[in-house]
């Protein structure tokens, strides 16, 4: 199969079936061979029997229904697991990504080998209360992760079924899937300026704090990144420093007592300053040790992606 469409959705009852039609035209004007996956993120209108009615009428058309409102990222994630092409579009459902972008995407995945596209929406469409936030939002992810894309939080995006095969997509991560892509070996990604339309029916299921979250998500993922198979390298590293420092604080108190018999050690504030900074400095040594246990007691410890093998014969049993 050439390509599989995953769309999550949420409420998009509307907007199904003008979307169905749009993509199965521009599959069949391209003669690709094509499945679309809807995932239904747990909606409570009729977006379901929308869909079981796509389905019926056209057999590629296919659909998968959360008991309840997981997010989009497990939709993404699910799509994946079921998805059969050799390139998968990711797109939004409510029309506001363009399936006439999806062969130069395929293009630049065949053509120009990349393992991931993601679309730029150069011109928005939407109020400044989204812009600038995801301006901001955009720039510290380039910077944090030194990943040069425009638009990390673009849905429409193509893939090679290698990067979606290896990826594990959960949480609120759907905004990092280049960043987990490359750390998982996938590193040509590329860039495409798509087109942008305004929201045709109902209004947008995102609030004010997806910002927030997605701050918070960008410096967890890239600690575990960093740091998920080492922790001991960042909680030792800052524990040691803040030991060395305490007790560098407390020596020189000691000495300026007992050689200069000064006033009490006690009543100097910078007594508590090195006391504190020793306290701290074995917590986080602590903290980075266990964590070093858990991490290498983990059954994931040795996760690793073997792209080829060559002359390797698996499953020897020797007798």
């Amino acid at each position: 199969m050439d390509i599989s469409i995953v769309i999550p959705l949420f409420c998009e009852e509307e907007s199904l079936s003008e979307l169905s039609e749009s993509i199965v035209k521009v599959m069949n004007e391209n003669k690709y061979s094509y499945e679309i996956i809807f995932v239904d993120d747990g909606s409570t209108d009729k977006s379901w029997d929308v869909i079981e009615s796509l389905s019926a009428k056209n057999s590629n058309i296919k659909g998968i229904k959360f008991r309840r409102n997981y997010g989009k990222s497990a939709a993404l994630n699910c799509g994946f697991q079921d998805s059969q092409g050799n390139i998968v579009i990711t797109m939004d459902a409510d029309l506001q990504d363009s399936p006439d972008e999806i062969p130069e995407l395929c293009k630049m995945i065949n053509e120009q080998g990349f393992h991931l596209v993601s679309g730029w929406k150069k011109k928005r469409h939407d109020p400044i209360s989204k812009t600038v936030p995801t301006k901001l939002f955009n720039w510290a992810t380039r910077r944090m992760t030194k990943i040069k894309l425009h638009d990390f939080n673009c849905g429409l995006k193509a893939y090679k079924k290698d990067v979606v095969k290896c990826i594990e997509v959960y949480g609120e991560m759907h905004r990092y899937i280049p960043v987990i892509a490359k750390w998982a070996g996938f590193k040509r990604i590329g860039e495409k300026v798509v087109k942008h339309s305004e929201r045709k029916y109902g209004k947008t299921k995102f609030g004010i704090e997806r910002f927030v979250n997605g701050f918070l998500d960008l410096i967890s993922i890239s600690f575990v990144g960093k740091f998920g198979k080492r922790p001991m390298h960042f909680f030792g590293l800052w524990g040691t420093l803040l030991f060395i420092v305490g007790f560098i604080i407390a020596a020189y108190l000691a000495y300026a007592k007992i050689a200069l018999d000064t006033y009490k050690m006690t009543d100097r504030p910078l007594f508590y300053l090195g006391l504190l900074c020793m306290i701290i400095g074995s917590q986080l040594f602590l903290t980075g040790f266990i964590a070093e246990m858990v991490s290498r007691n983990s059954s994931e410890r040795n996760t690793y992606l073997i792209e080829k093998k060559l002359g390797i014969i698996d499953n020897i049993k020797i007798q």
